[in-house]
C-alpha cells in the first residue's frame, strides 16, 4: 500500500547572519562565522493511511521543526515531503489543505479578536468549500463533532477553558477536510484529566474521518497510549523507529532504553530513577559520529567518528546503533 506521507532525506538549518559589527571585525582580522542550528538532519520515514505515528524525544531534538515542515509551515533546507494526493478523498483540494496542524498552546493559537464561528469557517469559505450562508450550520456541526455546544458560536476564545480552546483548534483543523493532522504537543499545556479527554477525542475522530496522525510529544506515556508506531529522535536524527509493541517490549537503542526507563509505572515498586547522563549537546555544534555518544555508556571510538545507519532488526523495527553491527555474526 502506498504511503500517504513520504519524508525523504529531510533537513532544516537555521542560520543567524553576522551583524554589522561582526562583519567589520572580520575585515580587521577576526574570524566570526554565521551560527547555524542543525535542527533536523537527514530524516526519512513514511506514514500509512489511518496510522498514528508518534514522534518522541527530548526538548530540542527537532520534533516540532519536523512537524512544521510536514505541515508546510517551514520550508526544508534539503530533502522532500511528498503527500499522496491520488489516495485522498478530496484530491481536488489544494495540497496545503490536506495537511493541517494542531498547535501546543490553545491560548495563543486562536485569534482573540475573532468569534468561534469565524475561526472555524474562515478557511472553508475562503477556499470555496462552503457558501457564506452555510457558516452557522457548518460551524455548529463542527463544534458538536469535537464535543462542544453549538450555542457557543458567538463567543470569543478567552471565554473558554484550555481544553475547550484546544477542541476549537481541532474543529478549525477539521473544517477543511484534511487527510493528515500534525499534532505538535497538542495536550502538553492541558491538565492531566483534560489530556485524557483530548486523546480519546483524537482516537474517535480518526475512525470518524479516516484521519492519519503525526503525533509529536515529549511524554512517552501519551505516545504509548495513542500511537501505532513510534519514531525516536535525538538531536535532529532518527535513532529508532518501531511498532508500538516492539518499542515497549524490545527497545534497542541506548537512548530509547533510557527514555523508557524514566517513565513511571504503577506495576513497578520502589526504585531509584536514573536520568540520561549529561546534557543534550548544542545543535550549533553537534558531536561527530553518533550524536548520542557523549552520553552513551556503551560508546566506542567508532561511535565518535562514524554515524550509524538505521538497521532493520525485525519487521518494521529499525535502530541506528553500532552495537547492532557488532552483534551480527
Amino acid at each position: 500500500m502506498k504511503p500517504i506521507l513520504t519524508v525523504s532525506n529531510l533537513s532544516k538549518d537555521f542560520t543567524k547572519p553576522l551583524d554589522l559589527i561582526a562583519k567589520l571585525l572580520n575585515k580587521v582580522g577576526q574570524d566570526n562565522k554565521e551560527e547555524v542550528v542543525h535542527a533536523v538532519d537527514d530524516v526519512s520515514f513514511a506514514v500509512q493511511r489511518g496510522e498514528i505515528v508518534g514522534i518522541v524525544g527530548e526538548s530540542g531534538c527537532g520534533k516540532s521543526t519536523l512537524g512544521r515542515m510536514v505541515a508546510g509551515i517551514l520550508s526544508p533546507t534539503s530533502g522532500s515531503v511528498e503527500f499522496d494526493a491520488e489516495q485522498t478523498k478530496a484530491s481536488d483540494l489544494p495540497q496545503a489543505l490536506q495537511t493541517q496542524m494542531i498547535f501546543q498552546d490553545p491560548f495563543s493559537s486562536l485569534n482573540p479578536r475573532k468569534r468561534v464561528i469565524d475561526i472555524i469557517t474562515e478557511a472553508p469559505i475562503f477556499h470555496g468549500l462552503i457558501a457564506r450562508k452555510q457558516k452557522n450550520e457548518f460551524a455548529a456541526e463542527m463544534l458538536q463533532r469535537v464535543g462542544l455546544d453549538s450555542d457557543t458560536l458567538q463567543r470569543y476564545p478567552h471565554q473558554f477553558s484550555g481544553g475547550q480552546r484546544q477542541r476549537i483548534g481541532i474543529a478549525r483543523a477539521l473544517a477543511v477536510s484534511p487527510e493528515l493532522l500534525v499534532c505538535d504537543e497538542s495536550i502538553a499545556a492541558l491538565d492531566v484529566s483534560i489530556q485524557a479527554q483530548i486523546i480519546n477525542l483524537f482516537v474517535r475522530l480518526r475512525d470518524e474521518f479516516t484521519l492519519t496522525y503525526l503525533f509529536i510529544s515529549h511524554d512517552i506515556g501519551v505516545i504509548e497510549h495513542i500511537s501505532d508506531r513510534v519514531i525516536v529522535m535525538y538531536l535532529g536524527r532518527i535513532v529508532e523507529t518501531a511498532p508500538i509493541s516492539s518499542f515497549l517490549q524490545t527497545p534497542n537503542h541506548p537512548y530509547t532504553k533510557a527514555l523508557l526507563a524514566g517513565v513511571p509505572r504503577l506495576e513497578v515498586g520502589k526504585r531509584e530513577y536514573e536520568p540520561v547522563s549529561g546534557e543534550i549537546p548544542s545543535p550549533l555544534d553537534p558531536p561527530t559520529g553518533c550524536h548520542f555518544h557523549p552520553r552513551c555508556p556503551f560508546a566506542s571510538e567508532r561511535c565518535q567518528r562514524e554515524a550509524p545507519l538505521l538497521r532493520e532488526l525485525s519487521a518494521g523495527h529499525f535502530s541506528a546503533c553500532h552495537l547492532n553491527d557488532e552483534a551480527q555474526p
